[in-house]
């Protein structure tokens, strides 16, 4: 199969394509043949060798932990899903990904595939709302009429935030540059607020739940616009926990976790029309490497998306 790969830790240059074995399911997985993958910023920063700690590398390594296909073969203790199913998913991000013509995924992290959408769009789906999703309410315990603010509304994450946190029914904040106000605001946020022009910090206050994906001066001034007894949920490390504290502030970071069951709500809520996967810009496989390069820049809106079939 192709698959692109690194076997060294560096810049874009070394993503390369080359032949690779097709992988074979054990017991308890299935081979996916991969249509679509999306690409997060934890490809690069495994890429570049700065999630070592939490990530072990060994080389080579095939990136890309979003998948979106067709199983081809099943393990003999999987019940649920079946040869030709449609599926996606957040695989094991300690394992080969999905930047390759096949995948194979243990059959408990994976879920039947929005059946509104394509393999593209399904493929942006499940890291991000996953994050998404866990952040606002597993940790941040989001409830209808709350107050949430939603740091970066605009980007792959965010997006699927703003969607989420409004199909709850409650008053979202999202914060993002000038040019993508009005996009916020389509995706149903109650007020935006242009970080290039304004300051978020001296502009609301009694906030229920900040979500943070940005961390550093974002998240110390975030604390200033909570309630007493909010929550700041980031998806990086927490910071200024002793300013929390004197406040009775709860601050806690995480990371998304595989979740079939979070990927079966989703799918239900994006076939009755209720969220849509934004698509910032399709690549084929083999430009994986322009792919990461514009994920790095940090500017887009929505999800970049590696293309295989």
């Amino acid at each position: 199969m192709k698959a692109i790969t690194i076997r060294e830790f560096g810049g874009p240059e070394v993503l390369k394509i080359e032949e690779m074995p097709v992988p074979k399911p054990s017991s308890d997985e299935a081979l996916i043949k991969i249509y679509a993958s999306g690409v997060n910023p934890v490809d690069w920063k495994i890429r570049k060798g700065l999630r070592k700690e939490r990530f072990p590398v060994k080389f080579p390594l095939i990136l890309g932990w979003d998948v979106s296909g067709v199983i081809e073969e099943v393990g003999q203790d999987v019940k649920d899903l079946r040869v030709g199913d449609e599926v996606y998913g957040r695989p094991d991000p300690t394992k080969n990904g999905t930047y390759a013509e096949y995948i194979v995924v243990k059959a408990n992290e994976l879920s039947i595939k929005p059946k509104s959408i394509d393999h593209i769009h399904a493929a942006g789906v499940p890291l991000a709302g996953l994050t998404a999703w866990q952040g606002l309410f597993d940790h941040g315990h989001l409830e209808n009429g709350q107050r949430v603010l939603i740091h970066a509304a605009s980007g792959g994450v965010g997006t699927f935030a703003v969607q989420f946190a409004k199909w709850k029914g409650a008053y979202v904040i999202g914060t993002t540059s000038s040019e993508n106000v009005n996009f916020v605001k389509q995706l149903g946020a109650d007020e935006v607020i242009d970080y290039k022009k304004e300051k978020f910090d001296e502009k609301i206050k009694n906030i229920d739940l900040v979500f943070d994906t940005l961390g550093g001066e974002i998240q110390k001034k975030s604390l200033k616009v909570l309630k007493k007894g909010g929550i700041l949920i980031t998806t990086l490390k927490p910071e200024n926990e002793e300013a929390a504290k004197e406040r009775d502030i709860h601050i806690e970071g995480y990371m998304a976790q595989s979740n079939p069951l979070e990927l079966k709500k989703m799918a239900e809520l994006i076939d009755a029309g209720k969220i849509k996967p934004v698509i910032a810009k399709v690549f084929p496989l083999e430009d994986a490497a322009k792919a990461q390069s514009l994920s790095e820049e940090g500017h887009t809106v929505g999800k970049i998306i590696l293309q295989v079939v």
